[in-house]
């Protein structure tokens, strides 16, 4: 499969592919193309088995845009949008190594509907300890 035109919206990245089969992605994956401009965004040339943005020096595969995880499961939004938290300390608040969550967040492993569950638990709980430290 080779991806012969693309185009944004704020949160997405669209490819057509010789066939006329569209796919899209989460600009999630991508930070340099999220806060990119439309004319650095403009700037790629197509390569043997992706795209490439030199100025912003970002490839996405072709192959990418056939992967089921397009758009980032809760957990991973959450740890895409705040880079703020340090996610080697947030695994140890919960007890989890570090890699290990750092994998889950980047897709090249998937947790448990019990262990993502638990995540999830332990990101609401910090932020209620965060609401009430305001008050």
């Amino acid at each position: 499969m080779k991806i012969t035109k693309i185009w944004f919206t704020a949160d997405h990245i669209f490819g057509r592919d010789e066939e006329g089969k569209e796919y899209s992605q989460s600009l999630l994956w991508y930070p340099k193309l999220r806060t990119a401009s439309d004319d650095e965004r403009s700037q790629y040339t197509f390569g043997y088995d992706g795209i490439h943005w030199r100025s912003l020096d970002e490839d996405i595969s072709f192959e990418s845009f056939t992967y089921e995880d397009s758009e980032p499961s809760a957990l991973q939004r959450f740890f895409l949008t705040h880079k703020e938290i340090n996610v080697a300390e947030f695994a140890r608040s919960i007890g989890m190594n570090a890699t290990l969550l750092r994998n889950y967040i980047n897709g090249f492993k998937k947790p448990s509907a019990e262990r993502e569950k638990e995540i999830l638990a332990h990101i609401h709980k910090l932020g209620k300890e965060m609401i009430a430290a305001c008050f």
